[in-house]
């Protein structure tokens, strides 16, 4: 195994056990098997060691990580640390309820066809949107205070030039066609969404680029290492429609408060922009969930999918059922006993948005 350094260019090494001369890219003499890396890595060992006694777990994590990039893939060392970050990370994920390479946590988000429709009146309309507020409200709450408690971390990706800029043209973009309010919500919430991924990456120690956006796709996170399990992958996924669902709960309320109707078409829309991302597809969301799911779970992810399409009225639910139904039919890539957790997230999303879409429909 070889990794990426600065110095790949530099002049060739001396091992220091047995004398050979080394490639760069080398990380063990091939000749006398000492580490190349060797003084690193018992740096970094006692580094994670600090870090676990601690109790800062995404600082272990983060530096058990570096330490396998300078190991040899199979050596004994790669796979305990490997073990270790496995265990660190069910550790780290199991503390949250919200169960929760390449490119990851890309939010798809095609342009809306329409901000809203026109109001609608009545008092019984206006009872029955409040009503389905209060639903999203009992099973979103705990997704409203902790994001409105990371409010000083959802300011972190500002302050990076190329999201910056790449949202300001998404935001141009769409202000041409639906203005700039509409276009400003839209925009914010999936930047919501888009951190709670790196929120979750830097729990696991996983390093990753800032959000970057692209007008008419949506936005996305590249990671710079890979999960070390699917569960650890699982759970980075689904945090983005949870912070996502979250932020188009603050929306809906924002609407209830003042009566702007463009705030409910922002709240209906970042629903539906979430919803999409569950899609149990490559690399969007509900894929990298579905790996953790086991074929009876996947199965009951459909059914839930498939109802909430019925009571929610939403072409995008029977979209993301159907692929969830193939899925559910396949067991190929399929753990033979699923998580539990990342069930319960993904149902609890998938009910939740559908609450989040009648509320704001209704109004």
């Amino acid at each position: 195994m070889s990794v990426d350094r600065s110095d790949a260019a530099a002049a060739v090494r001396v091992c220091g056990g047995c004398r050979s001369e080394l490639a760069p890219t080398f990380l063990a003499c091939p000749r006398c098997g000492r580490l190349v890396h060797a003084e690193t890595l018992k740096a970094l060992a006692a580094d994670a060691e600090a870090a676990e006694r601690a109790g800062d777990h995404a600082r272990a994590l983060a530096v058990w990580r570096q330490a396998l990039a300078l190991l040899p893939a199979g050596s004994g060392q790669h796979t305990r640390i490997t073990e270790k970050i496995q265990a660190l990370s069910a550790r780290a994920g199991s503390a949250s309820p919200f169960g929760a390479g390449a490119g990851v946590g890309a939010t798809a988000a095609a342009a809306p066809p329409g901000a809203a429709g026109p109001p609608r009146t009545g008092w019984r309309k206006w009872a029955a949107g409040a009503g389905a507020f209060g639903v999203v409200l009992l099973k979103f709450k705990w997704a409203l205070l902790f994001l409105l408690t990371k409010a000083k971390v959802l300011l972190l990706g500002l302050t990076q030039a190329k999201t910056f800029l790449s949202m300001g043209v998404m935001i141009a973009v769409y202000t041409t066609i639906y203005g700039w309010q509409f276009a400003f919500g839209l925009v914010i919430s999936i930047y919501i969404h888009e951190m709670g991924h790196v929120v979750w990456l830097r729990r696991f120690g996983i390093p990753a680029t800032a959000p970057m956006f692209v007008p008419g796709l949506g936005a996305f996170v590249r990671l710079k290492a890979h999960p070390a399990t699917a569960g650890e992958d699982a759970r980075v996924g689904l945090a983005g429609p949870v912070w996502g669902a979250a932020a188009a709960l603050i929306a809906l309320a924002l609407g209830f408060a003042t009566g702007h109707r463009v705030l409910f078409g922002i709240a209906y829309f970042g629903a539906v922009i979430n919803v999409f991302n569950l899609l149990p597809v490559w690399q969007l969301d509900g894929g990298r969930a579905f790996v953790a799911l086991s074929r009876r779970q996947r199965a009951i992810a459909a059914g839930v999918l498939w109802v909430a399409g019925l009571v929610a009225g939403n072409a995008t639910y029977f979209l993301v059922a159907i692929a969830a139904t193939f899925r559910a039919a396949s067991a190929a890539g399929a753990p033979a006993e699923g998580d539990r957790n990342i069930l319960l997230t993904y149902a609890g999303l998938v009910a939740g948005l559908a609450a989040i879409m009648l509320a704001a429909g209704k109004i």
